[in-house]
């Protein structure tokens, strides 16, 4: 779920009032004026918050981190509008389970005049049937839909549906906005701790929000088993340092590894890579093994990289990277991370060139839409008496018996001749075979110029 646990069932009062219920339940917000954070929607005059005092709901998609709201965002909706609350979530719920809600919803819209949120808890997670089932129903206003998803809806929604509904982003909340919301978890005596009196000072608030990483519930969590774990000083819970760590574990790093967020990181450890930024790039990686990234796709990037944007300026880069995967291969965790870090900062460092990259997709693209012309004569091995008569291999300069291992004989297929794929640059080891490489065409250029046209030259 997300910023808390689903409100308590329909005829219920008060969360607070659900006996042993979790922290973050208990303190989930009453009203638009109790949430925090979400100024861009939900501030005086913002878009959404005019439509729901207006009673003025529509269709949406809520996309953010965990527990920064949407499950409440939805609830508040119903409660401001008097409309009805109905959740249930993607992971356990299908088509017949969405058949009922919307026949309840037709029902409740007929004989009452009510309107019915439905919301849909990882929306995501709904195959392409299961998101058009919803399709007419949001058409004809039987329901207001509001998903809630931590993936790209772009993505993950089907278009047809999400041009039926209005997409919000909700963002991760700042420190400042989490010790907002734990202060009151502290002294409400009602729906908080407050009767326990637990000694909580401000640093100690702000590294909880610290280490909840945007996430509201996550914050309450860590706060409340804090509070249980915390050392009694003249009969109240003092919580420390010490405890905090071990309430909260280690902090709660926001990655997916099949979501957006897991592309996120790997586009900012290539671009970082590419841009020569060893500390940018260091920093990704590791966020990346330490939010439980497989460290094997980490050396594959890598690998990839020493290829796309190093190439031939540095040919080492290959060795090196391919050397990294098998030490972590070897060693393992954690002592295999540590060869990942050395090839990533020697990339970092590493001269760049793609001109492998761009020669090799200019190259793909011509066996794409040309015609496959057949290999020349020439360049054919003979293995065979037949293929000798043929004309295979007639003519075959043998490069090592000539001067300089060089001889002027045309490899590319007839309308393919003198295409250039490979441009090298003038950075790192590249420079030198681009010196050659230049002195290699040029001598082809002035045999060419001297050689007579077979073609003769009549009309």
């Amino acid at each position: 779920m997300e910023l808390f646990d689903l409100p308590p069932a329909r005829g219920s009062t008060s969360a607070g009032a659900v006996e042993g219920a979790p922290l973050a339940d208990r303190m989930r917000p009453r009203s638009l004026d109790e949430v925090i954070g979400q100024e861009h929607l939900l501030g005086p005059g913002r878009v959404l918050r005019a439509a729901i005092e207006r009673g003025e709901l529509h269709s949406m998609i809520l996309w953010g981190p965990p527990g920064t709201g949407k499950t409440t965002l939805a609830s508040l909706m119903a409660r401001t509008t008097g409309a009805q609350f109905v959740a249930f979530s993607a992971v356990l719920s299908g088509v017949k389970e969405i058949r009922g809600v919307i026949g309840a919803a037709e029902a409740e819209r007929t004989r009452h005049g009510r309107s019915t949120v439905l919301f849909v808890d990882e929306i995501h997670r709904f195959n392409r049937a299961q998101q058009d089932a919803f399709l007419p129903h949001v058409e004809h206003g039987t329901i207001i839909l509001v998903g809630a998803t931590t993936e790209n809806p772009s993505f993950e929604v089907n278009s047809a549906l999400l041009s039926r509904c209005r997409v919000y982003v909700l963002q991760g909340l700042d420190e400042a906005d989490l010790a907002k919301i734990l202060r009151p978890a502290v002294t409400d005596a009602e729906r908080g701790l407050g009767r326990r009196r637990p000694l909580v000072d401000d640093a100690a608030l702000a590294r909880i929000a610290a280490l909840a990483n945007g996430d509201a519930r996550a914050a309450l969590n860590i706060l409340d088993l804090a509070v249980t774990l915390a050392p009694a000083e003249g009969g109240r819970p003092r919580v420390t340092e010490a405890t905090i760590r071990e309430a909260a574990q280690r902090k709660s790093l926001l990655y997916d590894k099949a979501g957006e967020e897991h592309f996120n990181l790997i586009s900012a450890l290539h671009k970082s890579l590419r841009d020569s930024d060893p500390d940018a790039a260091l920093y990704w990686m590791t966020r990346m093994l330490e939010s439980g990234e497989d460290p094997l796709y980490v050396a594959r990037r890598l690998v990839r990289f020493a290829s796309e944007d190093v190439g031939n300026a540095d040919p080492a880069a290959l060795a090196l990277t391919l050397a990294a995967k098998d030490a972590y291969h070897f060693l393992g965790s954690p002592e295999g991370e540590l060869a990942l870090a050395q090839a990533t900062l020697y990339l970092a460092m590493a001269p760049k060139s793609n001109a492998v990259y761009v020669a090799y997709n200019e190259a793909k693209e011509d066996v794409s839409e040309r015609p496959a012309e057949p290999v020349p004569l020439h360049i054919r091995n003979a293995p065979t008496r037949l293929m000798t008569d043929l004309g295979y291999g007639a003519g075959y300069q043998y490069a090592h018996d000539a001067p300089d291992a060089r001889v002027d004989q045309e490899h590319l297929p007839e309308s393919l001749r003198g295409r250039r794929y490979y441009r090298p640059t003038d950075r790192g080891l590249e420079a030198d075979i681009a010196r050659r490489l230049l002195d290699w065409r040029a001598w082809r250029a002035q045999r060419s110029v001297a050689k007579p046209d077979p073609r003769g030259t009549g009309a």
